[in-house]
């Protein structure tokens, strides 16, 4: 990395560290919970509001539905969350729902998992920075009058933190985090009291509105997929679930139990919070409609496109502590700010499981590599730079964007879950140990309902999404699968073809002849040098090239070539068209067909300048035939460097540069590097 950027890249994701420190960089549970769970914690802000959403359709008399689909969801979390806990103490190694599927099921389910993960991990943040922008330009106009520079903004703001690394991300990441589950509660607790305990009446600020069914009177088989739909929609609660899986080598040791742990902590935190607010919302009557412009109706009359509908979670907190008060006012900062962190989520999932299919060979290598603050920094860039296409593409309207969401995570969910029960079997069929057997029994049967759970889920999320934009994350899933497909075929055939042979081949045999080829243009220091080396490699036969696009130039370079008595030959190759690749390569190829085992090793002397200009106006014919020269078989490129005075101008700028460290490049506190001194005898 050149200097120039070293200021910059230090001060903005801080200093390099070192290999043996990353053991400093694992997170205990109280920040792992933040930055694994922010996802599915902060969904509560959204996830009711899409279960109204959708029952709107049927008008306001369909809400009283939602209790019941609320418990689905509930038992739905539990299942996932005890199934996963299965997951982590089987396979801690952090390839989660990809290890398990591949290992299990093989590399092709694995890596349908890994295709749907990716996808889902990029919508999550999508689906999370449009839904923040959009609560807080609620109560910011400016926000949501330029809400796609804004999204995009704050992905940026995100990335620089999660380049850091994850436990400096972690630390700024949770104490919002900590505001929103607390404030949530409050408002649960302080609801609860006022309508249970003091009779007070809550009203939201939609609660005078009615709705215009835009299917009234639905029944059977239409009022059944209703349902099913809202189901699909309130399980928006448990993406981000999964993350915890694929990120247990970032906990600290017993990495397995604390995972397991904070699993636990986050499916009761994430029901708690997600019942709570439908109850408080029912209670308060809130309103809500897909198109609210035209569906919700004041005294009669739609209240136009001019109006703005407030979050589900906003309106409660309006009427459970009143508009503008102080906990309100905190609620809401804190729902916008947590919204915006919940992409965190996916900034540890994505690169960590980029890195393992990278290691895999399914992605290219750069992935798998960590960067200056030991986070898998190419990863992260990834995923931004997909997320803000994302974002530009739909604008970010987050309504839009949610009807992609959670196919991908029920496709990892289920396949994980069947990976699971054919572990079991397997060690089942040699375990002997009675108490182990009882474990593994127990283990299969959860792993079991929650393959069948989260199978159902999937179908029903499919059969009612499915047009409303589900089939983009589909097509996003063929999209990953193929690429990741291609790569690996491709990195299997170069594997293949560079293997080296166990009997001695081609490629071990000695060539019978070195034929060596020092180009010139002109006879001068360069060239000199370039011929003097070339004689040292003793070659079986040795010439000097040089190609005719000038006959006055050519004939000084042989006048010359004479005078001097150079005892190697000079060879000219005449360019009527004034080329010098073309005939160069020509005249190698036709060797190489004369003589099929000869080795051709060319020669090419080359400038070595100090200013970026110098480099424009000088080796430019060289570059352009060592890149042709390349895909030549049977032919060796050496170049032959001659330093203009020009160059020692570089090598001074190169020692200051390796003399001065940027701003927080360098720890603090003596470092002793000096080489122990061997102790003197005494005379």
């Amino acid at each position: 990395m050149p200097k120039l950027t070293d200021v910059p890249k230090r001060i903005l994701i801080g200093r390099a560290l070192r290999s043996d420190r990353l053991g400093e960089t694992l997170l205990p549970k109280r920040i792992a919970l933040p930055v694994f769970a922010s996802d599915p914690l902060s969904s509560v802000a959204y996830a009711p509001g899409e279960v109204l959403l959708v029952l709107s359709i049927a008008g306001a008399s369909a809400y009283h539905f939602s209790p019941w689909i609320a418990l689905a969801v509930v038992v739905l979390m539990f299942t996932v969350v005890a199934s996963y806990r299965q997951n982590v103490r089987a396979y801690p190694s952090g390839g989660g729902d990809y290890e398990v599927a591949n290992t299990n099921l093989g590399p092709k389910a694995g890596l349908t998992v890994a295709s749907a993960l990716l996808v889902d991990y990029v919508l999550t943040v999508a689906v999370s920075i449009s839904s923040g922008v959009e609560n807080l330009g609620s109560a910011i106009p400016f926000v949501i009058e330029n809400k796609i520079m804004c999204a995009i903004g704050i992905i940026v703001i995100l990335t620089l933190m999660n380049l850091r690394g994850v436990r400096e991300s972690g630390k700024l990441f949770a104490i919002p985090t900590y505001i929103f589950v607390t404030g949530v509660f409050i408002m649960i607790v302080w609801g609860a009291y006022r309508g249970l305990v003091l009779n007070d009446s809550m009203r939201a600020p939609t609660a005078h509105f009615e709705i215009k069914a835009e299917e009234s009177g639905l029944a059977g088989f239409a009022l059944v997929f209703l349902l099913l739909r809202a189901f699909s929609s309130g399980c928006a609660a448990l993406t981000g679930v999964e993350a915890i899986s694929n990120g247990v080598p970032a906990f600290r040791k017993p990495k397995s139990k604390n995972a397991a742990t904070t699993l636990a902590l986050m499916g009761t935190l994430a029901v708690t919070m997600f019942c709570g607010i439908i109850g408080l919302a029912m209670a308060t009557d809130v309103k809500m409609a897909e198109f609210p412009g035209k569906d919700l109706l004041r005294d009669g009359v739609p209240v136009g496109d001019g109006y703005v509908q407030n979050p589900v979670i906003t309106q409660v907190a309006a009427a459970v502590f009143g508009a503008d008060t102080f906990f309100f006012v905190l609620l809401a900062a804190a729902t916008a700010l947590v919204l915006f962190l919940a992409a965190n989520t996916a900034y540890n999932g994505f690169p960590l499981l980029g890195s393992i299919l990278a290691q895999d060979r399914y992605l290219p290598r750069q992935l798998h590599t960590r960067g200056d603050r030991l986070a898998f920094s190419n990863g992260i860039v990834l995923l931004a730079g997909a997320a803000i296409l994302l974002v530009w593409i739909y604008g970010a309207d987050s309504t839009k964007l949610i009807q992609l969401y959670i196919v991908g995570v029920f496709v990892s969910f289920t396949l994980s879950q069947t990976g699971m029960v054919r572990h079991w079997n397997r060690h089942l069929r040699t375990e002997r140990d009675k108490a182990k057997r009882r474990h593994m029994i127990r283990s299969r049967a959860i792993n079991t309902f929650g393959a069948f759970f989260t199978g159902l889920v999937l179908i029903v999320v499919l059969a009612t999404k499915f047009t409303h934009g589900a089939w983009v994350a589909l097509l996003g899933m063929v999209i990953f699968y193929g690429t990741m497909t291609a790569i690996r075929r491709h990195y299997d055939h170069v594997a293949r073809e560079i293997a080296a042979a166990e009997s001695p081949g081609e490629d071990g045999v000695r060539p019978s002849r070195v034929h060596t080829i020092v180009l010139v243009s002109k006879l001068h220091k360069p060239t000199l040098r370039a011929l003097a080396f070339a004689k040292l490699t003793r070659s079986d036969r040795l010439e000097a090239l040089s190609i005719n696009v000038d006959p006055v130039e050519t004939k000084q370079l042989r006048d010359e070539w004479e005078r001097r008595g150079i005892n190697v030959p000079l060879k000219i190759l005449d360019s009527p068209y004034r080329e010098i690749t073309r005939p160069v390569i020509e005249y190698v190829r036709g060797l190489r067909s004369e003589n099929p085992r000869d080795v051709i090793s060319i020669f090419i002397p080359e400038y070595v300048v100090g200013r970026w200009f110098e480099q424009v106006l000088h080796n430019q014919s060289a570059l352009r035939l060592k890149g042709r020269l390349l895909f030549t078989p049977g032919v060796m490129v050496t170049s032959v460097p001659y330093q203009l005075e020009s160059s020692e101008v570089a090598k001074k700028r190169a020692r200051r540069r390796a003399e001065w460290n940027a701003p927080g490049a360098v720890r603090r506190g003596p470092v002793d590097t000096r080489a122990k001194k061997e102790p003197t005898e005494k005379p």
